[in-house]
């Protein structure tokens, strides 16, 4: 596979001395794509060694093809689970020295509720706890919007030092994480946060092949008149906004947004991936699908009621959260990091599709 361009309008800051660099979930969506970047740039990147954490040999494999054939980087790929401490210990030990880490590790729709809370608090707070005490020299974190809810109107803007306000389960686990990460970092370790919200590119897992493929069949749900916005990050712009947030030099416990530059109205993606579709060759239905807003909230409400059963069911808990506005302003990461968002969101979806289409996924 080619390798993934960051067009960067910021140079990156100064890198450190070349150090292993470990990274979690490393077969997931972002972590495909991290990995990727890191293997066709690892000297630019200071990094001399990758070790990538996988959950089983599927994954392995997965991302073993996702990376450059031809190339010197010093790799290795485990297999274990970052809820089960023995592999956790393992991970660690594998790098002798000072490291960096990239936690992407987490779940999102689980099978179990119970599965958020071990995945993406407790597992977070052993990680961080092996990575303090084995010598860490930066740890970067994936959080998440969900931690901060939803804007309370279409207008309103999370900043960067928005108070907790977690939506349903998946927003307490995330939180968990966050508050596992601060007290690692009251402790010593010199770690950092990223909070992505909605993203989308190249890697993409099942849900945005069907995001794609329903809104070419003119059947992607807006409620009202889509006023409601949303804040998007194409995968490329994402990785390099945790390439920066690795470098930081600042003060550990630090949190940033890293998204596109504004947030847009749920009718203005939903042309712009009808564009994007019609662009790359595929005919789109007109999307007449409006819901009133009262359905978005009898889902919220039985979303919330099935996960106080311990239960979940994606469709239910997506169609509950596409009636509410999820923005944050990124300025703190422009003012610390120098991120600039370079590819656009009409620009990232036909790369999105061109990347469906080089790997047979029909949309």
């Amino acid at each position: 596979m080619p390798a993934t361009s960051l067009h960067r309008k910021s140079p990156m800051p100064n890198n450190p001395t070349h150090l292993p660099l470990i990274i979690t979930g490393a077969a997931g969506w972002l972590g495909r794509a991290l990995s990727s970047h890191v293997a066709h740039n690892a000297d630019g990147l200071g990094v001399s060694q990758l070790i990538a954490l996988v959950r089983d040999s599927e994954e392995q494999a997965l991302l073993q093809s996702s990376l450059p054939k031809d190339n010197n980087l010093d790799l290795r790929i485990l297999i274990g689970d970052v809820t089960n401490t023995p592999d956790i210990d393992r991970l660690f030990a594998s790098s002798s020295g000072a490291f960096d880490l990239v936690h992407t590790a987490g779940i999102i729709h689980p099978k179990k509720i119970a599965d958020l809370f071990a995945v993406n608090e407790t597992a977070t707070k052993n990680v961080m706890q092996r990575a303090l005490h084995r010598g860490a020299r930066r740890v970067v974190h994936i959080s998440s919007n969900s931690p901060f809810g939803n804007n309370p109107h279409t207008q309103d803007t999370f900043r960067a030092d928005e108070p907790f306000n977690p939506y349903l389960a998946y927003g307490a686990s995330k939180m968990g994480g966050e508050i596992a990460v601060q007290e690692s970092v009251s402790q010593g370790l010199n770690a950092v946060i990223v909070r992505p919200p909605w993203f989308y590119g190249p890697f993409q897992p099942a849900r945005q092949t069907t995001f794609f493929s329903m809104v070419k069949s003119g059947k992607f749900p807006v409620f009202g008149d889509g006023a409601q916005r949303r804040s998007m990050v194409f995968i490329d712009n994402l990785v390099d906004g945790v390439c920066r947030a690795r470098a930081w030099e600042g003060e550990p416990g630090r949190g940033w947004w890293i998204a596109d530059t504004q947030a847009y109205r749920v009718s203005e993606i939903v042309e712009t991936v009808g564009r994007a579709l019609t662009d790359e060759g595929h005919t789109v239905k007109k999307n007449r699908l409006r819901l009133p807003h009262l359905l978005g909230q009898v889902a919220e409400t039985a979303d919330g009621f099935i996960q106080r059963t311990g239960r979940y069911v994606q469709q239910v808990h997506v169609l509950g959260e596409m009636n509410k506005t999820i923005a944050c302003d990124i300025s703190s990461a422009t003012h610390d990091l120098g991120y600039v968002p370079a590819v656009s969101l009409y620009e990232g979806m036909r790369r999105s599709i061109r990347w469906c289409a080089q790997q047979g996924i029909e949309l």
